[in-house]
């Protein structure tokens, strides 16, 4: 039997761990033994609780409470933390995902242990080095095992860096990795938890905008709150195109955004929403209620990963406040374009998706079974 640690930290990852738990246990809990280990990274009730509860995930048999801090302070308390769990664990093997600090300090303690590490989101770069993610990307695929690749571009990545095409799905230990193309774990959830959402969510119910036009909106990075320029000049944007087209733009506001809100004395912001009628700022919701809101919205602004690419699952034009994205292909294909924290060029950027005609969402992610190919690669892998 395979004991496999997942680590989870943020809310994406909870909701990617839905789709691993389900597998498992739908078909491969005779092979795999889950437990789910906790961070803490995500402390906010709104962000973590209700996800387990609402995605029917597993509760976590850990939470290590790490909590916020600096990127020094909160990845070395993990590294702490997460050594001592693998010490009296004992596991075969541990699955992380994406490129948050979580995923950086259960790679870095694992891989000194040394137990095999499975990075699922594998090979994407945005090639920006002064972002923490993207060395959280580069270094925890060079000390993983087994490599899950939701994209084409990133098996190319991968490739240009070094490893090679006789890497892929071969036999592989610590020193001679495996790649796979699996797809991504994010459209399995995409396409079940659609009509669960549908069935019952009551957020268009709850905000007035139930059979209303409206646009969505995320903001999260801390390039764009962190700094009183981009978020005003994002907010400005906002304000200047839900006047001009007389459409509701909604905003569930992550904890650190309605944080520095509250904090940051930033009067423009401040001034914009609450002179403006259009816009409606709601706490962050549940994955069930941001489904909901994604698969109805008009088009959808943007700095999440995650959020970005539901948004192409349901078929939504993308404007991207970020410079540039890990996820290349949505840019390729015209689905998203970029925006930035320039008002000038958010607006810009807009009103040419608003006028795009005939958009094409090719299925670029996978078959919706990443997560089914992916517990079959880890018991081919260690089940021996």
């Amino acid at each position: 039997m395979i004991k496999m640690i997942n680590i989870v930290g943020a809310r994406p990852q909870i909701i990617k761990a839905a789709a691993i738990s389900r597998a498992i246990k739908n078909f491969f809990s005779d092979r795999i033994t889950e437990v789910i280990v906790h961070t803490g990274q995500h402390y906010d009730s709104n962000m973590t609780t209700v996800f387990f509860n609402e995605l029917l995930i597993p509760k976590e048999k850990i939470n290590l409470k790490v909590g916020s801090g600096s990127h020094a302070v909160q990845t070395a308390s993990m590294m702490i933390k997460i050594a001592d769990v693998l010490m009296n664990e004992k596991p075969t093997c541990v699955l992380v995902y994406g490129d948050t600090n979580s995923t950086l300090a259960a790679a870095l303690v694992a891989s000194k242990i040394p137990v095999p590490i499975i990075h699922v989101e594998a090979g994407l770069r945005n090639f920006k080095k002064k972002y923490p993610e993207e060395i959280n990307r580069i270094v925890c695929d060079h000390l993983s095992t087994l490599l899950f690749v939701p994209t084409i571009h990133g098996c190319r990545n991968l490739t240009n860096e070094g490893f090679k095409i006789s890497d892929w799905g071969r036999q592989s230990n610590f020193d001679q990795p495996s790649i796979f193309f699996c797809g991504d774990i994010m459209y399995d959830n995409s396409i079940f938890f659609l009509e669960q959402a549908k069935k019952k969510s009551i957020i268009l119910e709850r905000l007035g905008i139930k059979n209303q036009k409206f646009i969505l909106a995320t903001i999260h990075r801390p390039h764009n709150t962190d700094y009183v320029k981009n978020l005003s000049a994002i907010f400005s944007a906002f304000d200047f195109i839900s006047k001009k087209d007389d459409i509701k733009l909604i905003i569930p506001l992550h904890p650190r955004t309605l944080h520095v809100l509250h904090n940051s004395g930033n009067d423009i912001v401040q001034n914009i929403i609450e002179r403006n009628k259009y816009l409606k700022i709601t706490d962050s919701v549940s994955y069930l209620d941001m489904i909901r809101l994604e698969e109805s919205a008009e088009l959808i602004f943007t700095d999440s990963g995650g959020v970005q690419k539901e948004a192409y699952f349901y078929n939504k034009p993308v404007v991207l406040l970020m410079e540039e994205t890990p996820w290349v292909e949505l840019v390729e294909t015209g689905c998203a374009m970029i925006g930035g924290s320039d008002s000038e060029k958010i607006i810009n950027a807009y009103y040419t998706q608003k006028n795009k005609r005939n958009i094409v969402f090719e299925k670029i992610y996978g078959d919706g079974h990443a997560a089914e190919f992916i517990c079959k690669k880890i018991i081919e892998t260690f089940d021996v």
